[in-house]
């Protein structure tokens, strides 16, 4: 029988309704005893480090929960996080790049509805998350919501009311669960070797999200503030020449800063393409600005923070490349 760690961080799963709306306050154990079948198929102990909305959550409780795995990595086969679903894509993907090489599941789960609700989801993704994980086939980090199973690299929630709150985003989900058994659609083998833990990340990265007449006199402020930036542009990509090309002269000022700078596209899917027009092109000419291509947002951002906190210039560049769990193409 499979021995699993839940860690257990509060969102919408964990909810009570307050004067004040919901709020997180379930304890781990109250949790379990919403999915006491999961008993037959593995032996679970909790942690629970913070009970948060995930709209509270940042690179610090990434770190933490890193951190908790790495401790109990020896300890355990397999490790369930019960999550809101408001940020859990960008906990996916931070854990994505904070332990990498895993052979042992890292599943993220939660729920639309508070476990305590008629109606909640909570109970079939609470038991589906266990069952997979317990799965011998499952590795790495993954996102179990709906029936579906998610590379964390490629997760975004799309639905803000809906059961099927997440996507895979330009890329085919893992498996899907039917009646608690996953069905594989992509059964990748298994990392070997030990798993490589990171326990840093630069949170001083910026999303730029360009909207029409965006002023260049924004990197007034960026230049003294940001280590990282991800420009999230219109389309395929491509930065605006208005104001006698300001854009491009501003964003090659802060590339001579010693900064990293990400293009991506505002559009969900299929990508940027920035040799695609003019405005994509002349964007070479600003300085060496990288494109995220079919990233992820969530990721695009996760990986960037893990990336500048050790490594700067021509490593960083090539390490964004770099594809950890076929975060990019």
């Amino acid at each position: 029988m499979k021995h699993i760690l839940m860690i257990a961080t509060g969102g919408t799963i964990a909810s009570k309704e307050t004067d004040e709306g919901l709020a997180p306050m379930l304890s781990s154990g109250e949790l379990l005893d919403c999915v006491p079948e999961i008993a037959d198929v593995c032996e679970v102990e909790a942690v629970q480090p913070f009970n948060l909305d995930s709209t509270n959550v940042y690179a610090a409780h990434w770190l933490q929960i890193a951190r908790i795995i790495e401790e109990n990595y020896a300890r355990y086969d397999g490790f369930v996080v019960t999550h809101g679903t408001d940020t859990m894509a960008y906990t996916a993907a931070a854990l994505s790049y904070l332990v990498q090489n895993s052979a042992k599941p890292i599943v993220l789960t939660g729920s639309q509805r508070s476990a305590y609700s008629r109606d909640t989801d909570a109970r079939r993704n609470l038991a589906d998350a266990f069952l997979f994980c317990a799965d011998d086939r499952a590795y790495g980090v993954r996102i179990v919501f709906d029936g579906s199973v998610i590379l964390g690299t490629r997760a975004k929630k799309t639905r803000t009311r809906s059961f099927n709150a997440f996507s895979s985003i330009d890329f085919p989900a893992v498996a899907v669960m039917r009646e608690g058994v996953p069905f594989y659609y992509l059964e990748g083998e298994k990392p070997k070797g030990a798993p490589t833990f990171f326990h840093k990340l630069d949170e001083d990265v910026f999303v730029l999200k360009m909207i029409p007449g965006l002023r260049a006199d924004i990197f007034d402020w960026l230049d003294t503030h940001c280590d990282g930036l991800v420009i999230e542009s219109f389309g395929a990509g491509g930065l605006p020449n208005y104001e006698n090309d300001a854009f491009c002269e501003r964003l090659s000022h802060f590339l001579s800063l010693g900064k990293t700078a990400v293009l991506t596209t505002q559009v969900e899917r299929e990508g940027s393409a920035l040799d695609k027009y003019a405005v994509g092109r002349r964007l070479r000419a600003c300085g060496k600005v990288l494109e995220a291509r079919c990233m992820t947002l969530e990721a695009t951002v996760t990986k960037l923070m893990w990336i500048l906190s050790f490594a700067k210039g021509e490593q960083a560049e090539a390490l964004f490349y770099a594809p950890v769990e076929r975060d990019i193409f």
